[in-house]
């Protein structure tokens, strides 16, 4: 098959069943008027599907073979469809054309939450999307507060907008199949941001220092951020929270409003 052999190193699992790329598309909820960026289209069976819809695609792919021959075979399935190929890492690209209104995409699992977190940063015109990811891993993503599988991802990915879960997808839909469960996870981006990104940074230090050390009060695991732990109560009480809660407790706005404290 075009002389590729999926690799591990990129996290390459390929989606080849048609049902399972028209579900994806259908729960994206993509129309003419958007501009879909997608990662790692590998061999383009999902990117047939979003431009199936009218909708410009932006493909961003790490694996120059691939980036090669996806045009040819858009070309050769949807002659004159609205594609636009970049060759590069998804973690590390700065600049899409068209002001790109969604994300679809089967992200590599070995670097799914990097990919996610940065394309959100840099790219505030994605308004939704869609991403398949490893099933424990988009359970995070959509997990709420008190969820024995909150964590970091689940609070960095809030900052941004609204996660849920959309649905599991079948091991048997991927060349190679691979060993792990994957799982649907969609988004919807707040309206404004939640505040500034100097504020942002520290929210995440927060985060970062608390979900090290989950099992440890928030005046111990913030003490590393705060300098000590009796300057971390103190912070901590006067954002409104007990420094005796742990941070698998926080919301979003908890951690934010320690951040304004220290500030």
């Amino acid at each position: 098959m075009l002389g590729v052999n999926p690799t591990k190193k990129l996290g390459q699992n390929f989606v080849i069943d048609g049902n399972t790329v028209r579900r994806i598309v259908k729960v994206a909820g993509i129309t003419a008027e958007d501009t879909v960026v997608e990662v790692g289209p590998g061999l383009g069976s999902l990117t047939l599907g979003l431009l199936e819809t009218g909708a410009r695609v932006v493909a961003v792919e790490i694996d120059a073979r691939l980036a090669e021959q996806l045009p040819i075979t858009v070309e050769l399935m949807q002659p004159g469809a609205p594609l636009t190929v970049i060759l590069g890492d998804a973690m590390r690209i700065m600049d899409i054309p068209g002001d790109p209104t969604r994300l679809v995409a089967n992200l590599p699992y070995n670097v799914s939450v990097p990919v996610l977190l940065h394309l959100l940063e840099h790219f505030p015109s994605l308004r939704a999307g869609l991403v398949m990811v490893q099933a424990e891993v988009g359970e995070r993503l959509a997990a709420p507060p008190g969820s024995k599988v909150y964590g970091s991802p689940s609070v960095k990915a809030a900052w941004y907008g609204a996660f849920r879960t959309a649905g599991k997808v079948s091991r048997q839909v991927f060349w190679p199949v691979p060993n792990v469960d994957s799982i649907l996870v969609a988004f919807d981006r707040r309206a404004e941001p939640l505040e500034s990104e100097e504020l942002r940074l520290a929210t995440f230090a927060l985060v970062d220092a608390a979900f090290q050390q989950r099992r440890k009060m928030l005046r111990q695991s913030l003490s590393v951020v705060l300098g000590d732990s009796t300057t971390a109560s103190r912070l901590i009480t006067e954002a409104g929270i007990d420094p005796t809660e742990r941070g698998e407790q926080l919301t979003v706005h908890d951690f934010l409003a320690i951040a304004r404290a220290t500030s």
